[in-house]
């Protein structure tokens, strides 16, 4: 994704956990695109204290940001938490991404227009919300963990959509396809062997991207703002994605798990 948005010229900062494999990529994405306009910061979205550090640096040192693209995934993992107590598949999918974007909010609003792009997935459809137990400590199934992640993410894309009308900035979410990186690690048994049976099928990294890049600078996108995508088109989300009563409860959670206010 980001060599292919270097390409048109921007400004890319990649935000990564990993610096040994970022640099490599920052490498890779300056020779294939010609832009030395790259680089890459730490950030671990499992860690609250690394994503104020990060987001303190942005803001200090950059004049404008006019797309954050939220595309950090955890996916069907192992019972974990982040550094500050959120199961991992939540705490990373949308903690993570929830608090960023906070930080970055009034930065990106004085860039308008800009545009917040979150990656989701169609898992989404096959999950809920349990506000109860949002860090599933009661009971864990990470399949479940993951979809909850997920819905979270049209959620959040939903309600942002409607505290940043009038400013300028806009915001969508979307499915990237089953696309072939290693967040499939951590499947086993039967979900192994399907996976292995349809990657001929799946997407590669490049072609995966597309529906984010599509949402982050398609002129077409303007003037909307909250909708689900995929495949570089509008596309339904399922019924839960579309609870505004639910969204807000979340939002409301949300906010108050991370101690943050929104203006």
């Amino acid at each position: 994704m980001e060599r292919l948005v270097a390409v048109e010229g921007a400004k890319v900062i990649m935000a990564c956990r990993d610096m040994d494999r970022a640099q490599a990529a920052v490498k890779e994405v300056i020779e294939l695109s010609g832009s030395e306009n790259v680089l890459c910061m730490k950030l671990d979205l499992a860690d609250s204290k690394s994503i104020r550090e990060f987001a303190e640096a942005i803001n200090k040192d950059e004049p404008k940001l006019n797309i954050l693209i939220n595309n950090a995934g955890v996916m069907v993992c192992p019972y974990g938490k982040t550094a500050d107590g959120f199961e991992m598949q939540i705490g990373v999918n949308h903690f993570g991404h929830f608090l960023l974007t906070n930080l970055l909010i009034d930065l990106i609003k004085r860039s308008a227009p800009a545009r917040i792009v979150t990656v989701s997935s169609m898992a989404h459809s096959w999950g809920s919300i349990n506000l109860e137990d949002i860090n599933s400590e009661k009971a864990y199934d990470k399949k479940g963990a993951y979809s909850q992640s997920k819905l979270a993410n049209v959620l959040f894309t939903r309600s942002l959509a409607g505290k940043l009308e009038g400013t300028g900035v806009t915001t969508y979410s979307l499915h990237p396809g089953v696309v072939q990186t290693d967040l499939w690690r951590h499947l086993s048994g039967p979900q192994q062997f399907v996976m292995k049976m349809v990657s001929p099928f799946t997407k590669s990294s490049s072609q995966g991207a597309q529906t984010s890049i599509y949402c982050a600078v398609e002129p077409a996108l303007a003037k909307e703002s909250g909708g689900y995508y995929s495949d570089c088109a509008p596309a339904s989300c399922s019924a839960a994605g579309k609870d505004d009563v639910l969204a807000q409860k979340f939002w409301d959670l949300s906010c108050e798990m991370l101690s943050v206010t929104w203006e």
